[in-house]
């Protein structure tokens, strides 16, 4: 059985609630994502996405660089933690229509769970795409 642990990246960039919208926005170019986990210390207390930054900012006439991620991040994120079966994580990412899942333990973030990291491992191929073809419908 392979478990979240085997698949998911533990060095994650993270932003602090009260950084501004362009530093996650600089995170997701320089590490080719489009979310970031919002940390206070190592508690996820958010996810911020371009999605977020676009709707909640940008067309909102606001300015990135005054406006902070707590601001327009989701709150209320979907975790998993490192003793997850890589099935089940691949079914919360379908269920929540989510590409990424911060890894938490003990309450702290110890990694981040990709719908990427679980395509890597051909046993969870079909898992991944039903996960990714989800993630894509509207939620009823």
């Amino acid at each position: 059985m392979t478990m979240v642990r085997d698949v998911m990246t533990k060095d994650v960039k993270v932003c602090a609630p009260h950084d501004s919208v362009t530093a996650a926005a600089q995170i997701m170019r320089d590490v080719n994502c489009g979310s970031v986990p919002v940390c206070e210390g190592k508690k996820v207390v958010g996810m911020i996405t371009d999605r977020d930054i676009v709707l909640n900012c940008v067309a909102a006439g606001k300015d990135p660089g005054s406006v902070h991620c707590h601001d327009c991040m989701t709150s209320g994120v979907i975790s998993c933690s490192p003793d997850t079966d890589a099935h089940e994580c691949a079914q919360l990412m379908a269920d929540h229509q989510i590409r990424r899942i911060p890894v938490v333990e003990n309450g702290e973030m110890v990694g981040i769970c990709a719908i990427g990291d679980l395509a890597t491992m051909n046993i969870h191929i079909n898992e991944a795409g039903d996960a990714l073809s989800q993630i894509s419908e509207p939620l009823h």
